[in-house]
C-alpha cells in the first residue's frame, strides 16, 4: 500500500507567542506615586471638610467676633461656609484650563511635579488658618487645592495612558479612580473623633495634605517622562527609547518606537490643537460629544445626593448619632473595593460595557432607594434596605462611571488633540461639579417643603446638608441662599 505523503503544515504552536506584557516596578511606581500625589488628594479634599464642619463654622464665628466685636449673623456664616465649599470647584476649573499650557512647557511628569507646590501651599494655609485667626486663609487654601485637583485630574490620566502598554492601559488608568476612592476613605477615617475630627485637632486634617504630595515629590523625579511626549513633541528619540525600556521592562522597544513614529508621520502637518480648534474639527465631533456627555454624567449622575440622604437614613434606622461617622466608613470602603475590582476586569470586559452597566445599575438602585425612602416609616426594616441601596449605588458608580471617563479621554484622541481634549473634559467636569454645588441647596429646599409629615425624616426635616457634606446645617441657614 502506497504511503500517503503528509503535506507540511504550519502548527500554530510552533509560532512564537507574542511577548507577555508585565507590570514593571517603574510602571507601578509611576502609577502609585503619581496617583498618590494627585487623585488621592482630590478624593481626600472632597471628604475632609465633613468631620470638622461645625468646628470650622465656630472658628469663623469666633474670628468675626474678635474682629468686629459682634457675632456673625446666620446669613454671614452661611455665605462664608458656602464660599469655602464651592471655591474648591472654581479652583478646579481654573486648574483644568491651565493644563494645555503647562504640559506643553513642562511635560506630563513636570506638570505633576510642579503641581505638588500647590498642594504644599494649600496644606500650609489650611493648617495654619486657625492659628493665624484668618478664615481667608482657609478659603484661599481650598481654592488652591481645587487648582491642584483640576490639574491632576487632567494630567495624571494622560500620563498613565501614555506610559502604559496597550494591553494594560485600562487597568493602569483605573489607578486614578482607585486613589480617588482611597482619598475619600482616608478623609473619613482621619476625621473620626479619636483621630483628627476633634475641636483641638481639626487643623491636622488639612496639614495631612502635604504628606502624599511630599511622597510624590520624593519618587516621581526619578521616573521617566512620557515617551510619547518625548518623541512626538520634544523629538528626543534617545530619551524616549530609555523611557519605553524602563516602563515596559525590555530592551527591544523598536515596535513601540515605530508605532509612535507612524503616528508622528500621520500628524506631521498638525500642530498641537487648541480647545477651540478641537471643537471646530468635524472629524472628532463624536469623540467630543462622547467625552462631554460622560464627563457631565460623572458629576450629574446623583452621587452627591447620597451624602445628603446618608445621615437621615442612618438616623431613621435607629443608629446612634455618635456611631454614624463610623458607619459612614462603609461608603468609602465600598467605593474602594468596587474601583479595585473594576481595574482588575476592565481589560477583559471592556470600557463601554462597564460604563453602561454602571449607569444602568445606578438608575435601578436610585429607583429602589426612592421607593424605600417613601415607605421609610412603614416598616422598621425599611431603613436597612435604603442603606443597602446606597452602598449599591456607590458600587455601581465606581464599577465604571467613576474612572472610565478619564481613560476614554486619553484613548479617543491622537497626540495633537489630547491636551485640548483633557482641557475640554476638565472644564465640563468642574462646571458640572460647580452646578451641583450651586443648585443642590435649592433642590433640598423644595424637597423639604414637600414633606407632609413632621418628624418623618431626621436628616430631611429639621436640618439640610450643604453639598458634599455629611454635617447638617440648620434649615434656616440654607433658606438664606434662596433668591429673593
Amino acid at each position: 500500500m502506497e504511503k500517503i505523503q503528509k503535506r507540511p503544515t504550519t502548527d500554530c504552536k510552533e509560532l512564537p507567542a507574542p511577548p507577555k506584557q508585565r507590570l514593571t516596578c517603574c510602571l507601578m511606581s509611576a502609577a502609585v506615586f503619581g496617583a498618590l500625589g494627585s487623585s488621592f488628594l482630590y478624593g481626600y479634599s472632597l471628604s475632609v471638610v465633613n468631620a470638622p464642619a461645625k468646628y470650622i463654622k465656630a472658628f469663623y464665628n469666633v474670628t468675626w467676633l474678635s474682629r468686629y466685636q459682634e457675632p456673625a449673623t446666620s446669613e454671614t456664616l452661611t455665605l462664608l461656609w458656602s464660599i469655602t465649599v464651592s471655591v474648591f470647584a472654581i479652583g478646579g476649573l481654573v486648574g483644568a484650563l491651565m493644563v494645555s499650557i503647562t504640559i506643553k512647557v513642562l511635560g506630563r511628569k513636570g506638570t505633576l511635579l510642579a503641581n505638588t507646590s500647590l498642594a504644599m501651599i494649600s496644606a500650609l494655609l489650611l493648617a495654619l488658618g486657625e492659628t493665624a485667626g484668618s478664615f481667608e486663609m482657609l478659603i484661599i487654601g481650598r481654592f488652591i487645592i481645587g487648582m491642584d485637583s483640576g490639574v491632576s485630574l487632567s494630567v495624571l490620566p494622560m500620563y498613565l495612558g501614555e506610559i502604559s502598554p496597550r494591553g494594560m492601559r485600562g487597568s493602569i488608568g483605573q489607578f486614578n479612580s482607585v486613589f480617588i476612592c482611597l482619598g475619600v476613605f482616608a478623609g473619613q477615617l482621619l476625621g473620626l473623633p479619636e483621630i483628627f475630627g476633634h475641636e483641638d485637632r481639626w487643623p491636622f486634617l488639612f496639614g495631612f495634605l502635604a504628606i502624599p504630595a511630599a511622597l510624590q515629590l520624593c519618587v516621581l523625579p526619578f521616573l521617566p517622562e512620557s515617551p510619547r511626549f518625548l518623541l512626538m513633541e520634544r523629538r528626543d528619540e534617545a530619551r524616549a527609547e530609555q523611557a519605553f525600556q524602563a516602563f515596559l521592562g525590555k530592551r527591544d522597544v523598536s515596535s513601540e518606537l515605530e508605532e509612535v513614529h507612524a503616528e508622528t508621520r500621520a500628524q506631521s502637518s498638525l500642530q498641537v490643537a487648541t480647545p477651540m480648534e478641537l471643537l471646530k474639527n468635524r472629524a472628532v465631533r463624536w469623540q467630543i460629544i462622547t467625552i462631554v456627555v460622560v464627563m457631565a454624567c460623572y458629576q450629574l449622575c446623583g452621587l452627591n445626593a447620597i451624602w445628603y440622604y446618608t445621615n437621615g437614613i442612618f438616623e431613621g434606622a435607629g443608629f446612634d448619632k455618635s456611631m454614624i461617622p463610623y458607619i459612614t466608613l462603609s461608603t468609602g470602603g465600598t467605593e474602594t473595593v468596587a474601583a479595585v475590582i473594576s481595574g482588575l476586569v476592565i481589560e477583559r470586559v471592556g470600557r463601554k460595557p462597564l460604563l453602561i452597566f454602571g449607569f444602568c445599575a445606578m438608575a435601578v438602585c436610585f429607583s429602589l432607594l426612592t421607593i424605600f425612602l417613601h415607605f421609610q416609616d412603614t416598616h422598621s426594616w425599611m431603613p436597612y434596605l435604603s442603606f443597602i441601596s446606597i452602598l449599591a449605588v456607590i458600587a455601581s458608580f465606581c464599577s465604571g462611571p467613576g474612572g472610565i471617563p478619564f481613560i476614554l479621554t486619553g484613548e479617543l484622541f491622537e497626540q495633537s488633540y489630547r491636551p485640548a481634549a483633557f482641557m475640554v473634559a476638565g472644564g465640563v467636569n468642574w462646571l458640572s461639579n460647580f452646578a451641583v454645588g450651586l443648585l443642590f441647596p435649592f433642590i433640598q429646599m423644595i424637597a423639604c417643603k414637600h414633606l407632609q409629615s413632621p418628624g418623618r425624616w431626621p436628616g430631611l426635616q429639621g436640618d439640610v446638608l450643604m453639598p458634599g457634606l455629611d454635617v447638617p446645617l440648620p434649615q434656616e441657614d440654607v433658606l438664606m441662599l434662596a433668591p429673593t
